[in-house]
């Protein structure tokens, strides 16, 4: 994972509530534990007609869309299975924030796990948010704050622990590598 600190990005807009990790990467694409390339399934039985052929209505296939790190989604994003497939596949297509009212909580854990933002708004934020497609945003991890046009600054909540690691670029394992010699030095003299 590389450092994070602000990630700044148009948006775009999945205004759809319940969306389920099946449909955020359909489990005929979970064949695999390597991450990359997985960002071309993502949302696939929405994005891709039978014949494979991108549908032109699906947003993520619009011109405004493409080149999106942040992607307002509705209530309940990411419930279902617990599947780290889900963020790999939007963090290879791209995205690295997702701003919704509500995040099923593994996914919301994975998330922070695998270096993908995970920002929850209230109501009035999210409206505007799903109203204003396009808009310029910026999410600043080190103050935790998410900067929208015409509005103050708007503070969220992450962990300690995985802000730490964000903004370290580390994981967990990474975290625990970082002690090795503690570690070393404990099974040395508990020998």
């Amino acid at each position: 994972m590389k450092p994070l600190t602000r990630i700044s990005s148009r948006t775009a807009v999945l205004a759809l509530t319940d969306v389920d990790t099946d449909q955020i990467i359909p489990a005929r694409y979970l064949t695999t534990t390597v991450r990359q390339g997985l960002g071309q399934h993502l949302f696939a039985d929405w994005r891709y007609a039978a014949d494979g052929s991108a549908k032109a209505d699906f947003v993520l296939n619009q011109p405004d869309a493409e080149g999106a790190a942040a992607l307002i989604v509705g209530r309940n994003f990411g419930c279902g299975s617990s599947r780290e497939h889900a963020p790999w596949a939007l963090l290879d297509y791209g995205f690295e924030v997702v701003i919704s009212t509500e995040i099923a909580d593994i996914f919301l854990n994975n998330s922070l796990k695998n270096g993908l933002i995970p920002v929850i708004v209230d109501e009035e934020i999210h409206r505007w948010l799903l109203d204003h497609p396009g808009v310029e945003i910026s999410v600043d991890i080190d103050t935790l704050e998410l900067v929208i046009p015409e509005h103050d600054p708007i503070p969220f909540n992450i962990d300690r622990f995985s802000r730490y690691c964000l903004l370290n670029g580390i994981d967990q394992l990474g975290f625990l590598l970082q002690h090795d010699a503690a570690i070393d030095e404990y099974e040395a003299r508990t020998r």
